[in-house]
């Protein structure tokens, strides 16, 4: 299925708060203030997108919509922010290069950054008529772990996928680990989180344990959440469109025939993939918009010009050359080449 037809099919329904907007990138740095709080450098590069208050520290004590004087998404109310790690192409010589990001479909002109959906259902289901609690100040989560080296492993996480792209408006078949082939149109890598809170916890120590998967079914079938985890929030989604067209040369992948793409902390399976998010919203604005009728432009927020989304940045905390040939991964992580001929 193409996103156009999605597209189509979901303006000419009634819907409840379907979100799928833009945030451009803010900063490109080692830094995760969820897994290493205070440390500068962290262990691997990450993209980040939201509200220009991200830090090292990220205190949840403050008000971070109050902090931030800008963001990089579509909506003013948004300060959140949402990361994830950064890809690289390994070549033949072990260099790497980082690989760039492209606006996907319907965002042409952001720089970089990640589309960004808030769902009460699954994303073909148009209607959008389920009731969801949303998100409250303080919360932030985390899905995925970059330790996931095998198929088996990164089933724990139901919808962290990858999409090869034949063209920009490809959206199936989506697959768990990094595609096999060179991409036409690039690699989408999809981070899905889940959808069950447990009503108490704005985080725990994992930043995983406050929420579940559906107690059967999944989402999009609309399953019900379990005993331990009662409350239904949206489905945060994030979509980056990793433009490998550069390095689609057969000639240029490794001799063995294994895909040459490498996360920043030295995956090449693409099991390891991740996303973290930490809530920044102004206000009740996401709740109101989550209780309103609207598609992508809602009367409940304020949509800024790309070209101010695109000054949003932070400088880099630390600095270190992430653009040319490397001889090795900003932060040098063991590369997982092993388990990826292996599973």
């Amino acid at each position: 299925m193409h996103w156009k037809s999605m597209t189509a099919l979901a303006l000419a329904a009634r819907t409840t708060a379907l979100l799928r907007f833009s945030c451009t990138q803010l900063t490109i740095d080692r830094v995760d203030p969820l897994v290493n709080p205070g440390l500068t450098p962290s262990p691997h590069l990450h993209q980040i997108i939201g509200g220009n208050s991200f830090n090292v520290t990220m205190d949840p004590a403050k008000d971070m919509p109050g902090e931030s004087s800008c963001t990089t998404c579509q909506f003013l109310e948004d300060s959140s922010n949402y990361w994830t790690a950064v890809l690289f192409f390994r070549a033949r010589n072990g260099t790497y290069k980082r690989v760039p990001i492209v606006p996907n479909v319907g965002f042409e002109g952001a720089e970089g950054g990640m589309t960004v959906y808030y769902m009460q259902n699954g994303l073909a289901d148009y209607q959008q008529t389920s009731k969801v609690t949303a998100f409250k100040p303080g919360f932030r989560m985390i899905i995925g772990d970059p330790l996931t080296h095998t198929a088996a492993d990164s089933n724990r996480f139901r919808q962290v996928t990858f999409t090869c792209l034949q063209d920009p408006g490809t959206r199936f078949p989506e697959t768990k680990n990094f595609p096999n082939k060179p991409c036409p149109a690039g690699i989408m890598a999809n981070i899905r989180f889940p959808t069950c809170w447990d009503g108490k916890n704005l985080d725990t120590q994992n930043h995983m344990d406050h929420m579940a998967y559906p107690a059967n079914g999944t989402f999009d079938s609309r399953g019900p959440c379990p005993a331990s985890h009662p409350v239904p929030v949206p489905q945060l989604m994030y979509e980056t469109v990793w433009d490998t067209r550069q390095f689609n040369n057969p000639e240029d992948w490794p001799e063995d025939g294994s895909q040459p793409f490498v996360w920043s902390f030295g995956d090449q399976t693409g099991y390891g993939s991740h996303g973290d998010y930490l809530f920044g919203w102004q206000g009740d604005a996401l709740q109101k918009t989550m209780d309103t009728p609207c598609y992508v432009n809602c009367p409940t927020l304020t949509t800024q010009p790309v070209a101010d989304q695109n000054k949003c940045k932070v400088a880099q905390s630390f600095k270190e050359d992430i653009d040319n040939w490397l001889p090795e991964l900003p932060g040098n992580p063991v590369v997982s080449k092993r388990w990826a001929e292996k599973h």
